[in-house]
């Protein structure tokens, strides 16, 4: 998978790489489709969730560029398997998902593997978490019409969030980092389409 599929999507970066031998993906894709771990394509979930790509996720990681003294924020657990790898790289990562039954099912499957650095919270996304900048590192993991604001007021000074912003079938990961109080860097690193994350609003919204 790595070679074939990661590599040549741009995914260099040696620390993500050797992570994806360590981190067991198979461990985290519902039983019906373990056939499918390493295959190019999103693995369904229940409530229209999916897993996105191996590829995709890869890519994503590398985009945050973690360090371990992070505190980072996953918006949409899904399987638990983003919130596996980003809790190898950083200090702590509390990861919010909607649905009662995908939450309990990610924090079992995280403890049972030995991410005890990781905090499955059962919320609604499309409200953030945590007080004014909280957050080192903030993912959305799944897409977004436009970016609320309320994700870039609880990011430090100095963090990253990553995120899919736009509408199919024109959606591209976006970066923005915090440079000041109020000021804001925002990057465009590649076009993709995934799924929508549930119940975020188109109101309030970052302008770039």
């Amino acid at each position: 998978m790595v070679e074939q599929q990661i590599r040549p999507w741009d995914v260099l970066n040696i620390t993500v790489l050797d992570l994806l031998y360590e981190v067991k993906r198979e461990d985290f894709v519902p039983q019906q489709y373990r056939n499918m771990a390493f295959m190019d394509t999103e693995i369904p979930l229940a409530h229209g969730e999916a897993m996105l790509s191996p590829k995709l996720e890869a890519r994503l990681l590398q985009s945050l560029a973690l360090k371990d003294n992070h505190k980072v924020l996953e918006i949409g657990t899904g399987s638990g398997y983003m919130a596996a790898l980003i809790s190898r790289l950083a200090h702590s990562v509390t990861t919010l998902e909607i649905h009662h039954d995908l939450a309990q099912q990610a924090q079992t499957k995280l403890t049972h593997h030995g991410h005890h650095n990781v905090s499955v919270i059962i919320g609604d996304g499309a409200k953030s978490y945590g007080d004014a900048k909280t957050w080192d590192t903030i993912l959305l993991s799944g897409s977004v019409p436009q970016l609320p604001q309320v994700f870039l007021d609880t990011l430090a000074v100095g963090g990253t969030l990553v995120a899919v912003v736009g509408v199919s079938p024109t959606m591209a990961v976006t970066r923005i980092k915090r440079v000041g109080e109020k000021d804001y860097h925002s990057e465009v690193l590649f076009e993709t389409v995934v799924p929508a994350l549930h119940h975020i609003a188109k109101a309030s919204r970052f302008e770039f």
